[in-house]
């Protein structure tokens, strides 16, 4: 579905991304992993349009979409979960919800049905909510969207262990919907848990690329480019 083919993004004079190319099927959960400042941002920046790469190409489905303004990358199927949020405070739960609603597909009920603490606070302020719950706000609201690729930035950042296991949960459950995910993650467990594929980034290249298990295997890289042991 998705084809990232060896990106290269600036931002003014600095050179971010170099080379970077990924890939994610239909129906397949993808993560990409890294530390802080490895370029995952920059990556989901890239591929929906907000700092477009100087070099390589971005293909949906085939077609090459790296020159299209933001929306347009965003009405030909990929939905965006950023990072932070980047919720409405001022607007109702509902209204944050409905704001880029698209049929056919994932409707309001669908979305309460998946979180209903949503629907316990559908008239309250986006501001007054939890962080947990504008997480699942943000998410619902991506998904009304109805694209069919998701791409999740750092859905877990700042959130109790509680929590991230919902967040889990609700990926496991759209992936069980054949929902194509691409999943920028410093939480490794919780990208283990979810992803069919894995890439890790360092200093704006791909440095890895495998299954979960075949990264749970490999010590060295866990240790060098993760921190993890």
């Amino acid at each position: 579905m998705l084809d990232v083919e060896a990106i290269h993004t600036y931002y003014g004079d600095s050179h971010v991304l170099h080379g970077v190319s990924l890939r994610v099927g239909v129906g397949e959960a993808v993560a990409l992993l890294g530390r802080n400042g490895a370029g995952k941002t920059t990556a989901i920046r890239s591929i929906v349009g907000f700092t477009p790469p100087r070099a390589g190409r971005v293909l949906l489905d085939g077609r090459a979409i790296h020159g299209w303004p933001a929306h347009r990358i965003a009405r030909s199927g990929l939905a965006l979960v950023p990072q932070g949020r980047r919720i409405f405070s001022p607007l109702s739960v509902r209204e944050n919800l409905l704001l880029g609603a698209r049929p056919p597909g994932f409707t309001l009920e669908r979305v309460f049905a998946l979180f209903p603490r949503l629907r316990e606070r559908e008239q309250q302020p986006g501001g007054t909510l939890s962080g947990g719950e504008q997480q699942m706000l943000a998410i619902g609201r991506a998904l009304l969207t109805n694209g069919r690729l998701i791409l999740l930035d750092e859905p877990s950042e700042g959130l109790s262990p509680l929590i991230v296991r919902e967040i889990g949960r609700i990926l496991l459950a759209l992936k069980a919907e054949r929902l194509s995910l691409l999943l920028v993650e410093q939480n490794y467990h919780l990208a283990l848990r979810v992803a069919d594929r894995v890439y890790v980034m360092n200093k704006g290249q791909i440095v890895y690329e495998g299954t979960p298990a075949a990264l749970e295997a490999d010590e060295e890289v866990k240790r060098r480019y993760l921190g993890v042991s």
